[in-house]
């Protein structure tokens, strides 16, 4: 073990955490990993000071901190997913009428990295490049609810955390929470004037082979005369292009994870 460079040791670690379902205790990381435990201690440390791993004391367990997501979102951040997404979403945009938008998740925020525009209807705020409060938004929400509590909770972990717009949207954890249980429970992520007033939006997280998020897929529309029925056809449009992308990004074996949000 002594041979083995720290930069292994630590990708070993990285690698065993992203497996799990939920953060794990120390000894669990030392037989995954082969660590003796003073390695495994110091090198879980060093890693936390980083933003790789987050220590959840109370539970004596060690799960992925968000610096680890964001370069694990980085791959969606660069033009393969693009590529693979700018036909579906156009697909999206003809099967609605209303703009469509593909965002990943950077930090507490959305960063839109594919926007089509539907003939006629004016632009959005969800230009590429533009970055929005994760918990404000459809796409934000679609992946946010795909991702660990433990980092949900790491990436809010105090009101300040919670940013506000037009006075609308969760200011606090537990309602954050609240609003992901029900987007997982409907299959869709949603918001109503939390980003623009006068605007909605229905969204769904596309997931990689080990079903995390890696993107959201939205629709955006004008609420005033969006009735239930309407809504509920953009949700299934929505949900059937983030299931098309999930296969695209993590192959058959993903397929039918996406919507699930």
């Amino acid at each position: 073990m002594s041979q083995v460079p720290a930069a292994t040791r630590a990708l070993r670690v990285l690698r065993f955490l992203a497996t799990q379902a939920d953060p794990v205790p120390l000894d669990r990381v030392m037989r995954a990993c082969d660590l003796p435990r003073s390695t495994a201690y110091h090198l879980l440390n060093t890693m936390i000071d980083e933003g790789f791993v987050v220590h959840l004391a109370e539970e004596h367990r060690y799960g992925l901190g968000v610096a680890a997501f964001e370069v694990g979102s980085g791959f969606t951040r660069q033009e393969p997913l693009a590529r693979l997404a700018r036909r579906p979403l156009a697909e999206l945009v003809d099967r609605t009428g209303h703009g469509a938008h593909l965002a990943v998740l950077h930090g507490r925020d959305v960063l839109y990295v594919v926007e089509e525009r539907a003939p006629g209807r004016p632009p959005l705020v969800t230009d590429v490049g533009v970055r929005l409060p994760a918990h404000l938004t459809a796409s934000g929400r679609a992946i946010l609810a795909m991702l660990p509590a433990s980092q949900v909770r790491a990436l809010y972990p105090d009101r300040s955390a919670f940013v506000d717009r037009h006075g609308q949207g969760p200011t606090s954890l537990s309602a954050l929470r609240a609003i992901l249980a029900d987007t997982r429970q409907r299959g869709h992520a949603d918001e109503d004037g939390e980003v623009t007033p006068g605007l909605q939006s229905v969204a769904a997280a596309v997931l990689d082979h080990n079903a995390h998020p890696v993107a959201g897929v939205a629709v955006t529309f004008p609420s005033e005369g969006a009735g239930t029925a309407e809504v509920a056809a953009v949700a299934r449009a929505v949900t059937a292009t983030a299931a098309l992308l999930t296969r695209r990004v993590s192959g058959p074996a993903g397929a039918g994870r996406a919507g699930a949000t």
